[in-house]
């Protein structure tokens, strides 16, 4: 019985790659064909002295449709996924590989570290937030608060920039890099905001202090940071620094790289945008997050019968802070990047 399970798991697993082929495959050329109609009709109405519309390669569709799924499956077997996080997940994953490489591997870096921290000693952040979700589990709200502004500013470089890879160079690609530095801030924000509770709250000794006070509060509490906390968000937006710049070295043709700006400012910007977010995230959760401490010292998210209340008020919940927090440096960190290029 043993043997027979393992044969139909290995028959699985040889068959999966094959049946996403055959799937990916016909839709990813029936996009292309599309792509091909719009482009040839487009070129005509316009006249032949005009430029033609950009083609996305059947490759890129390719691409597109066969990396968010395979990251998917990934999620769903680790439980970092359930389903309704997984649908909109392949959505946010197929807009960003038709825009970017660079795009992509922003959320792949966020996806995948954020997934290994929620899952760090999660045994001892059962015993101070109340209702812990083993294993963290995305949702679609946590997708879309997490994804959903660089997938609008992905939507908005599809439309305007069109596809491919271009360096970060406010000189001669000023709307590319305007919204390609709105994604890896965004994204770098988030990282940052997970890495710094995530791994914060399980690391160190001493207990944090609320941003707005500076009072010692339980681990936990929304709005509370430590030393270790803020390296922590700094490293996050870092990792997604150097994942956009090496991907854009490797991307982008290297007479373009050659007089293009440097590119090494990303990883700053990333570090910038990951430490700035978490501090973003405390301040909005201290003011506008309520945190309350039950009778079994749990940290919980609603005022109720025996819960000492410790610092905000009941205006936003997690996901909406995590959103705003992702959206105003998302929209001010492009600014940012603009003055202190080189």
């Amino acid at each position: 019985m043993v043997s027979r399970r393992k044969n139909d798991s290995q028959n699985s697993n040889i068959l999966l790659p094959i049946l996403v082929s055959a799937c990916a495959i016909p839709i990813s050329m029936l996009f292309w064909s599309i792509n091909v109609l719009y482009s040839t009709f487009s070129s005509e109405s316009e006249g032949y002295n005009e430029e033609p519309s950009q083609m996305i390669s059947p490759w890129r569709w390719l691409a597109a449709i066969i990396i968010p799924i395979i990251f998917v499956f990934w999620g769903l077997k680790k439980k970092s996924l359930d389903i309704s996080g997984a649908i909109f997940g392949l959505f946010v994953g197929f807009i960003l590989t038709l825009t970017s490489f660079s795009h992509l591997i922003c959320l792949i870096v966020f996806f995948i570290t954020g997934s290994k921290a929620t899952k760090f000693r999660s045994h001892l952040k059962r015993k101070q937030e109340k209702g812990y979700k083993e294993g963290g589990q995305r949702t679609w709200v946590q997708v879309l608060c997490n994804g959903g502004m660089p997938t609008q500013l992905a939507l908005l470089y599809l439309l305007d920039v069109g596809c491919g890879e271009h360096p970060i160079d406010f000189d001669k690609n000023y709307r590319s890099s305007w919204l390609s530095i709105g994604i890896l801030a965004a994204f770098a924000c988030c990282n940052g905001d997970t890495w710094a509770s995530e791994f914060g709250t399980v690391l160190g000794s001493s207990e944090p202090f609320l941003i707005t006070t500076r009072k010692r509060v339980p681990r936990g509490t929304n709005g509370g940071v430590s030393w270790i906390g803020l390296l922590f968000s700094a490293l996050g937006g870092i990792s997604i620094g150097l994942a956009f710049y090496f991907t854009t070295l490797y991307t982008v043709d290297t007479a373009t790289l050659e007089l293009a700006a440097p590119q090494w400012p990303i990883i700053i910007i990333g570090g910038i945008a990951g430490l700035f977010g978490s501090l973003l995230d405390s301040i909005l959760g201290a003011t506008l997050q309520y945190s309350g401490i039950d009778e079994e010292g749990l940290i919980v998210q609603h005022p109720g019968k025996g819960v000492k209340h410790i610092s905000g008020r009941q205006i936003l919940d997690n996901h909406s802070v995590n959103l705003l927090s992702s959206i105003i440096i998302a929209l001010t960190f492009p600014k940012m990047a603009n003055v202190i290029w080189p």
